[in-house]
C-alpha cells in the first residue's frame, strides 16, 4: 500500500472561527467566541465540526491552507451525534476528505490527528479504548474513539486512519488511564455515526427522529449513584426544584445507577414535551417529581438564512 502523506491530507482541515450573541442559551457554557476546526467533506466544500463550535451562531469564518477568510453558514447542530455542518459562502478550492469506517478502529490502531494548518502538523496517536462515553450535559455516545497523546487543538479536529479517511472528530480532551498511568487523552465521535442522518442534516438541518426529551440536569456518576451537579436556568429540572446536590434514584420507577441508565430510562420515557418521572434523595429525603421535558433545540438561536 502506497504510504499516506498527511502533510497533503491536511489541506482538508481548516479554521473555524464563530461568533454567538451574548444572550445566546449556549454562550454562559460554551462562550461567544469560539475557535476550533473543520473537515471538507464533499466537493461543494461542506464543512464538518463539532457542533458545540457553531451552535447559535451569527457569524462563522473559515481560514483556508491559504490563509484565506471566507464566510459561512451554520447550516446544522445534531445533538444526538454532537456533529455540526457549516457551509461555506464562498468557494474553499480545498480537497474533501473521504470518509472511512470508525467501526474498524481498534484499541491499539495507529492514527493521525489533523488540525488546521495554523494550529499545527499532523500528530500520530493510537486508540487507546473504544467504549460508552457519557457526558454531564444529556450526551451519550454508545461507542466513542480515545486517543493519546491528546491533540493541543482538539475541537472539530479530523481523526484519519491509516489509509488517509475520515474516521471521526474530535470532541474533547479527557483523562484515561493508559498503562497504569493517567495521562491525557482526546474523545473522538466515530464518522460512522454522521452516514445515517447526513442527507437529512444537509437538506433540513436536523435529523429525521423524533427530539428527545431535555430535562436541562448536569448530573455526575459516583460510586453508582446519579448525583445532580447543576441545572439550567429556566430548564424543566429548576422549574420543578431538583436541585444541585439531589440523588436521582429512579426514573418512571426504573432503578438508575449510572448517568448512561438514567439518560436511557428518561429517553425511553417518550419525546420531547413528555412528563418525565423522578424519584430523588435530598438529604435522606425522598422526594418524587415530575418534569416537564422539551426539546432542547427550541431553546436555541437559529441561525439567519444567507
Amino acid at each position: 500500500m502506497t504510504a499516506v502523506n498527511f502533510d497533503s491530507i491536511n489541506r482538508s482541515v481548516i479554521k473555524l472561527r464563530a461568533e454567538v450573541p451574548e444572550d445566546a442559551f449556549t454562550a454562559g457554557i460554551l462562550g461567544s467566541q469560539r475557535i476550533g476546526n473543520g473537515v471538507v467533506i464533499d466537493s461543494a466544500g461542506l464543512i464538518l465540526t463539532i457542533g458545540y463550535l457553531m451552535t447559535e451562531a451569527t457569524d462563522v469564518w473559515l481560514t483556508g491552507p491559504d490563509g484565506q477568510e471566507v464566510a459561512a453558514h451554520p447550516l446544522a447542530y445534531d445533538q444526538v451525534t454532537g456533529f455540526g455542518l457549516v457551509l461555506p459562502l464562498q468557494q474553499l478550492d480545498v480537497p474533501p476528505l473521504p470518509f472511512g469506517s470508525s467501526q474498524t478502529l481498534l484499541a491499539g490502531c495507529e492514527v493521525q490527528v489533523l488540525s488546521a494548518k495554523e494550529f499545527g502538523s499532523p500528530q500520530a496517536a493510537r486508540v487507546v479504548a473504544r467504549r460508552e462515553f457519557a457526558g454531564a450535559w444529556e450526551y451519550l455516545l454508545e461507542e466513542a474513539i480515545f486517543t493519546a497523546p491528546a491533540h493541543p487543538h482538539w475541537s472539530g479536529a479530523a481523526l484519519v486512519d491509516e489509509s488517509g479517511a475520515l474516521v471521526g472528530v474530535g470532541s474533547l480532551l479527557v483523562r484515561e488511564v493508559i498503562e497504569g498511568e493517567e495521562l491525557n487523552a482526546n474523545m473522538f465521535v466515530p464518522i460512522d455515526l454522521l452516514k445515517p442522518v447526513l442527507h437529512d442534516l444537509r437538506s433540513a438541518g436536523r435529523a429525521d427522529r423524533p427530539a428527545r426529551p431535555w430535562l436541562g440536569v448536569y448530573a455526575v456518576e459516583l460510586g453508582g449513584k446519579v448525583y445532580v451537579t447543576g441545572v439550567v436556568e429556566g430548564g424543566p429540572a429548576q422549574g420543578a426544584d431538583l436541585r444541585e446536590g439531589d440523588i436521582i434514584t429512579e426514573v418512571a420507577k426504573h432503578p438508575v445507577g449510572s448517568l448512561p441508565d438514567f439518560y436511557r430510562r428518561v429517553w425511553a420515557v417518550g419525546p420531547a414535551g413528555t412528563s418525565i418521572p423522578l424519584t430523588t434523595v435530598r438529604s435522606a429525603t425522598q422526594i418524587r417529581l415530575n418534569l416537564r421535558s422539551v426539546d432542547r433545540g427550541d431553546l436555541l438561536k437559529r441561525p439567519q438564512a444567507n
